[in-house]
């Protein structure tokens, strides 16, 4: 039961761990990681079951896909080129950053190992067939290998759209192209994209966002 209370202990500092992208945009109070993950379980649970979806899967998927930032921190596509005037951080984060193939696998890579190297720390002591699910799961979502893996990656940027667009009513912060950019880029799932449809109705009501 040690390695279990440590492995929960530390999971939890993901409560007091505030999402990256919301601190560089100046939003007040912004959600953790772990408001985040709860959030995006019930999204993966209900909108999974309109495609038949294994169920466990995706919800596992979704509780652990984070964990890694326990010790790998929060990182955004922005990171490498933010400038350190507050400024003009929020106007570049106005946009979808662009890099080249080359420079994209670069970051995607170091990304990937940084956080496949906290996640290896986490789970280190606990038993080998949680520890290789914990693993298996993370990869799967990573690198999108299944229908739940493909699934999430999709819906965990349309949970991340839904908090923009919260803080979009509440603050008229954060500017709504770079999620718009995103989502007709990597968005083609059908219930997803219809499920982005009821939100623009919900949080815009006829309000133009800067887009």
């Amino acid at each position: 039961m040690d390695e279990l209370v440590n492995f929960f202990h530390e999971a939890g500092k993901l409560k007091d761990m505030k999402r990256r992208g919301w601190v560089i945009r100046g939003i007040k109070n912004p959600e953790s990681i772990a408001d985040h993950i709860f959030r995006v379980s019930l999204m993966a649970w209900v909108l999974g079951e309109k495609h038949k979806l294994n169920i466990e899967k995706i919800i596992k998927m979704a509780l652990i896909h984070d964990l890694c930032e326990v010790y790998a921190g929060d990182t955004t596509p922005y990171d490498s080129i933010l400038p350190k005037d507050k400024k003009k951080a929020l106007e570049l984060t106005k946009t979808w950053p662009r890099f080249s193939e080359k420079e994209k696998h670069r970051l995607n890579k170091e990304k990937h190992q940084k956080e496949k190297k906290s996640l290896e720390k986490i789970t280190k002591n606990l038993q080998l067939k949680i520890k290789g699910e914990i693993m298996h799961l993370w990869l799967e979502y990573e690198k999108g290998v299944s229908k739940e893996g493909i699934f999430f990656r999709q819906i965990d940027r349309v949970e991340n759209f839904m908090q923009s667009m919260e803080y979009w009513k509440k603050y008229n912060n954060p500017s709504q192209g770079a999620w718009w950019m995103q989502a007709r880029e990597l968005l083609d799932d059908p219930v997803l994209l219809e499920f982005v449809k009821g939100m623009e109705k919900k949080f815009y009501k006829g309000k133009k966002p800067k887009i």
